[in-house]
């Protein structure tokens, strides 16, 4: 399986409500070290995809910003909030409440 394919398949495991952060997906991935990485395959998801790439956001609890998305960081905080995900004031999520307490699907492999 390919990196890429990989990650996509740990980010599906993410629940409808949760986040993960970049730094998560990598070394749940299998890859510590490479949040970059996780970000540059999620940057390549299409919709034929069935990745819900809305769900991973920074350690901070934001969106990263990106001219390179094409309005897609709007999309994103529309998404996570129309599953009930909620941000502050400032544009963050509260980890304590929304992150992802990863416990990987058994019949997940690698």
């Amino acid at each position: 399986m390919s990196a890429y394919h990989t990650i996509y398949a740990v980010v599906r495991q993410i629940p409808v409500g949760k986040v993960a952060t970049y730094g998560q997906i990598a070394t749940l991935a299998g890859m510590a070290g490479q949040a970059r990485l996780v970000g540059y395959a999620l940057y390549r998801v299409t919709d034929s995809l069935e990745v819900p790439w809305h769900r991973v956001i920074n350690a901070k609890g934001e969106i990263s910003e990106s001219p390179f998305r094409h309005g897609d960081d709007h999309l994103q905080r529309t998404l996570l909030e129309q599953e009930g995900v909620q941000f502050s004031p400032e544009g963050k999520i509260s980890l304590k409440d929304y992150l992802w307490q990863a416990e990987l699907d058994s019949s997940f492999e690698f």
